[in-house]
Order: structure tokens, then sequence, then C-alpha cells
């Protein structure tokens, strides 16, 4: 079972399609391994097994008279519980959305339904795709599989966590300040968050609508890429999707670095905000082996850490309120004090603060862009330091600003976290790789050089 529950994406759609492994087999072993450990982890917030099965069936099926859908087919999945998959709640991990029942499928699910995907469940969120780990929500917020008693990260935690734990070979989850890439690095895995526009948010519960992405987390570069190929792609009925051309993310995995011009922003974990030794440590082995392999690595400047943070923190604030302004009046008390305190403070600002702030965000988008008529893709932290303990609501609050994510949903830039080692307490440490709009194929094509050269990602969690 720990065999197959360790598969990558493109492992097991070999097996699948060769019919050396069925849909059914795999989604049971699987859904026997969720059933031994997720009451540790708390990854699922809906689990469906009965939904499984009868998916697995169907691309069983399916398979056995020769209608073969692609990698995806028989597939095993999750999705962060603000995604719509029609006929069940879509809670966001509140109260407040309780018996919030989806009439549709979201963009996303409908995409992965397509590509003969098995649903595996809803997985756990902070409310809403903010505030925190809360333990004062009607379910329990996930926890690391690498140790049960640090934080997965946020907001897609269990998304991340189940991925990382074995539980499946690939979820979805969302990225409005580094929703995705938080959990991928402290889980050890891989996180996109692609360009903005990229991959349609309809059917999915927003935070900030600006800002708001939806994002793969898995255990390989590859399989990232094989999942935002199925989800990319125009919907003239989301507002913010870009109508460019979108696919082909696996087509660069084998090109290798040598002679691409790789930007280090070392000033985000060095001088703006210092990072822990060993995760700045882990980065730095990472640039000189990139190096190695053939990259041109020199140092970059960008606009301070401080400004990108801010410009995102006003914004998110602003429109999250926006959202959130009639439940906060009628039904205060149906969110986690976390939650509230985190949505009321959008409440204090000022108009001409957020007008301010989007206009700061141009200026900061266009600069930033700029930097890619001298480099292919730039590198920085992820998270300043690896996980600390989920029961530490002091080091949770000290260290969940304590990121470098929220630039690149200010910037719309497309930004893969992958893993770069391990802390000697054993636990993850990543790093992000960044690249100009609609630049994912050479984003995923550095991620899969470093990943290939390194093999972290063969190194799984033990489950207790």
């Amino acid at each position: 079972m720990s065999d197959l529950a360790f598969l990558t994406v493109a492992e097991a759609a070999e097996l699948l399609r060769a019919k050396k492994l069925s849909p059914v087999e795999y989604a049971s072993a699987l859904i026997k391994r969720i059933e031994q450990h997720d009451g540790r982890l708390n990854t699922f917030l809906r689990f469906a097994p009965e939904l499984a099965l009868q998916d697995a069936q169907r691309a069983e099926a399916d398979i056995m008279r020769g209608d073969w859908r692609g990698p995806f087919h028989g597939m095993p999945y999750g999705l962060k519980d603000i995604i719509d998959y029609a006929g069940l709640p879509t809670t966001a991990h509140s109260k407040i959305l309780e018996n919030n029942v989806a009439q549709a499928d979201a963009v996303v699910t409908q995409r992965l339904r397509a590509a003969g995907g098995v649903f595996m469940g809803k997985m756990s969120t902070h409310e809403f795709a903010t505030g925190g780990p809360s333990f004062d929500l009607p379910w329990p917020p996930a926890r690391n599989p690498w140790n049960r008693d640090h934080f997965c990260g946020g907001s897609s935690s269990g998304s991340g966590a189940a991925t990382a734990a074995g539980f499946l070979p690939a979820a979805l989850g969302s990225d409005t300040g580094g929703s995705v890439r938080n959990p991928a690095t402290l889980c050890g895995i891989v996180g996109m968050k692609a360009t903005y526009g990229l991959v349609s948010r309809r059917g999915v519960v927003p935070l900030a609508f600006s800002l708001d992405h939806v994002g793969p987390l898995t255990r390989t570069v590859r399989d990232n890429a094989l999942m935002l190929d199925l989800i990319a792609g125009h919907d003239p009925l989301d507002p913010a999707s870009a109508n460019t051309a979108a696919g082909g993310y696996t087509a660069e995995l084998g090109r290798g670095v040598k002679g691409l011009r790789i930007g280090v922003i070392r000033h985000f974990y060095t001088r703006d905000m210092e990072g822990d030794p060993e995760m700045v440590a882990g980065i730095e082995a990472a640039v000189k082996l990139l190096a190695s392999l053939g990259a041109q690595v020199r140092e970059i400047e960008t606009a301070p850490l401080a400004q990108y943070n801010a410009c995102n923190r006003t914004i998110l604030s602003s429109e999250a309120y926006a959202i959130h302004e009639k439940w906060l009046r009628e039904r205060p008390q149906d969110y986690a004090a976390l939650t509230r305190s985190r949505i009321l403070s959008g409440a204090f600002v000022r108009a001409a603060d957020y007008i301010n702030a989007t206009r700061v965000r141009a200026r900061l988008a266009k600069t930033f862009h700029a930097i890619f008529d001298g480099i292919d893709v730039a590198i920085t932290v992820s998270s300043h330091d690896p996980a600390c303990r989920i029961d530490d609501a002091e080091a949770i609050d000290r260290t969940y600003g304590r990121q470098a994510r929220a630039p690149f949903n200010v910037t719309g830039s497309p930004a893969l976290s992958v893993p770069v080692g391990f802390s000697r307490a054993g636990l993850p440490l990543g790093m992000q790789v960044i690249g100009r709009p609609f630049s994912e194929a050479l984003v995923h094509r550095v991620g899969h050089a470093y990943e290939q050269a390194t093999q972290w990602g063969n190194q799984h969690p033990v489950l207790g």
C-alpha cells in the first residue's frame, strides 16, 4: 500500500493505462491509508470514499473499453473546501457556510472530472482561506505529516498535508497571498501559483478578487505541470480570465538549465527580512547546484519586500472585508476569533489607501516584469522559517508573515515552490522559482532540473 501511496501522477498514469493497476485498486489503497492515518492529521474536511469508488469504477470501465482520456484518467484528487463540487457543501471550513451546498461544479472541478479524475473529498483549509490554524471551529485544523505537532502551512492546509502524506497524488488549493506555496513549502511538496488569470476562479469562494488564484499541489514538478495543463484555460465567465493560449507545461521539462539566466532575489531573505539560517542554507545550496548544472546565476535587486507585502495586505484586507461585511455584521460570533480579527482589519482601510495601493501595485508589477529583460527566471525564499508548532499561537503569529510569496500575487507572476531539503529537526525547506507572465513551462523546467539533480521528492513522511 505504501508503494501505491507515493506513486506520482506520471507513474500511476503509466500503470493505469497499461492495465497493470486498476483505478479501483488504486483508490481503495488510498482510502485505506486515509482511514488509518487521517484521524491524526485532519487533512480531509469531507472524506468521500463512496464517490471515489464510483469514479474509480467508471474510470476502470472506460479503460477496459480502450477509452483512455489522458494522464489524469483514474487519478485520485482532492479539492480545497472553497472549490465547488456539485451536490456537496462548500463550507470554506466555516460555520457560516456549513449548509452551503454547491449547485454546480467549479470550472476547475469540471476539468478534472472530464479528465477522468477520481474525487476523494474536500480538504481542510483556514477559514475562508485566511486566518490561520484555528481550534474554535466545527472542524479541527490540518497538521503537518512530517511532525503532527507542527503547522502544515495554509491556507490550503489539507491539500498540502494530504499530498505529502501519500493520501493523494495531487490536490487543488488557492493562493491569494501565498496559500498554495506555503503548505507546499512546509510540507515538502511542489505548489504552483500560475499567472493571474490563467486558471478560472469561477465556482471558488473568493477572498480577494484581484489577488485570488487556484493552483495545483503535487509531489513532483512533472505532476504539477500535468495538473496545470488540465486546469488552465480561458473562461469567458470569469472576468479576470486571460484570453491566451494555455497548456504545454511539460514540454520543456527535459531541457535542463544550461545557459539559462537566473536572478537571485537575495535581499528578500538577508537584508529585508533575515531568514532562518537553515532555510537560507537550503536556498543557497540550490543556487550553487543550478550554477553547477550550467545556469548563469547572478544577484538581482527588486523593490523591498516590505513594499510588496504592505501592498498585498492593503488590497487583500479591503477586498476581503467587502466580501464579508454583511456576515460580520449579522453573524460575527460564527467566525473563528483569528479569522474575524483579520477580516475586520479591512474595515479600517480608507478608500484612498486602497486606491493608492492599486496604483503602487501597478508600478511594482511593471518594474518587476522589466527585470526579466535580463534574466529568464528568478529564485528567492518562500517561507523564511521551517514549520513551527501548531499549538504555539505566538509562533504562528510571528512566522506567518515571514514570507516572500505575497510579492508575486501583487505582480501576478507565476511562482513555483520547490523543496530544497530538510532542517536538522526533519522539517521541509523550500524555495520559489518565479517567471515572467505566462512562462509557466520555463518555471517548471527550472524546478524539474533542480528536482532531478537532488531527489528530495523521494523522501516521504512516516506516519505513526
